[in-house]
């Protein structure tokens, strides 16, 4: 693994997507990102590199994990830190999102961290504020930073030098029509040169995929003796009682990562999965905590991934309009 290169500036104001981004962009945060990692195993576990600044997490959807984890990140590099709930705030009211953010921004916030069930709400935020922006998952949209510390993982697991994916093979299994992880590890997987194979029911797998460099499978059996990652993606359960989930023992029998089904796969196989975890549906206990399971990893990475995230949209490596 290798520290970010001196020579490159980081151009981009906000974090909306990986599709945005250029591979060079990628492998530049990831590197910031382990720089950041030896932060959090210090005695003394602070950086001053945000002294100063002011982040604000502005969540309409329920997230602990995700919020948690920004929190913490911006605590680590000695940033201000202030939790804005829809609940209860003027946006159950009827303000409006543009208004909401303008009204955040006024009191001399730098970065907004959101998070929205409407796919495309980043990009309105980031349109309607000067301050950085970054988003932390809208809709069915994208969900960057999973993305990132997703292929960060697979990366320090496989012992990827200059994050370099090609000839790597990952599955990414499930709701991948409504799933914004998946479309982030898909953009980010296929600029760093994976082959990337999407696996699922085929009313959760539409076509268009495709377009994207994607390989299509509806039998997991078939694809995991071939790859060297395998990512689990959450079963949503307000998902499961519609005609793409006939039933959950049914999903479960198919597309469940179950400790037999394993042995199908590599014996060195990496298993991930998002969080958080329905263990037993899509992932039983004993794969998700065995030896091949780098989901506790994906936490401890999240934390890298969202410092370096913060600290280069503030401007500390040059900002832009991107």
């Amino acid at each position: 693994m290798t520290a970010a290169k001196s020579d490159y500036r980081w151009p981009h104001k906000h974090l909306l997507g990986l599709e945005e981004l250029s591979p060079e962009d990628i492998r530049f945060l990831l590197s910031t990102a382990y720089g950041f990692e030896q932060v959090s195993t210090r005695s003394v576990k602070k950086v001053p590199a945000l002294r100063g600044k002011v982040v604000v997490n502005l969540f309409f959807e329920d997230s602990t994990r995700t919020r948690a984890s920004f929190s913490l990140a911006a605590s680590r590099l000695s940033a201000d830190i202030f939790d804005f709930a829809a609940t209860g705030s003027s946006v159950s009211k009827g303000e409006s999102l543009r208004d909401t953010v303008r009204t955040i921004e006024a009191m001399g916030v730098d970065v907004i961290v959101c998070r929205h069930h409407l796919s495309g709400a980043a990009h309105q935020v980031a349109g309607s504020v000067n301050c950085s922006v970054i988003n932390a998952g809208d809709g069915q949209h994208e969900h960057p930073t999973q993305g990132l510390l997703d292929i960060y993982t697979i990366c320090r697991r496989l012992g990827l030098e200059g994050y370099d994916l090609s000839g790597v093979t990952v599955a990414i299994v499930g709701d991948v029509a409504h799933s914004r992880v998946a479309r982030s590890n898909i953009h980010g997987l296929i600029k760093l040169g994976a082959h990337v194979v999407l696996v699922g029911p085929p009313t959760l797998l539409p076509q268009g995929f495709t377009e994207l460099g994607c390989e299509l499978s509806n039998d997991l059996d078939s694809v995991l003796p071939r790859v060297d990652v395998v990512n689990m993606l959450r079963v949503q359960f307000e998902r499961i009682q519609s005609q793409a989930f006939p039933s959950v023992r049914e999903y479960t029998h198919m597309f469940g990562l179950t400790t037999h089904r394993l042995t199908l796969a590599k014996p060195e196989v990496v298993v991930m999965h998002p969080g958080p975890l329905n263990r037993g549906i899509e992932i039983d206990s004993a794969v998700a905590d065995g030896p091949n399971s780098a989901i506790l990893s994906q936490v401890t990475n999240g934390l890298a991934i969202r410092m370096a995230t913060l600290f280069l949209v503030t401007g500390a490596q040059g900002k832009g309009e991107g």
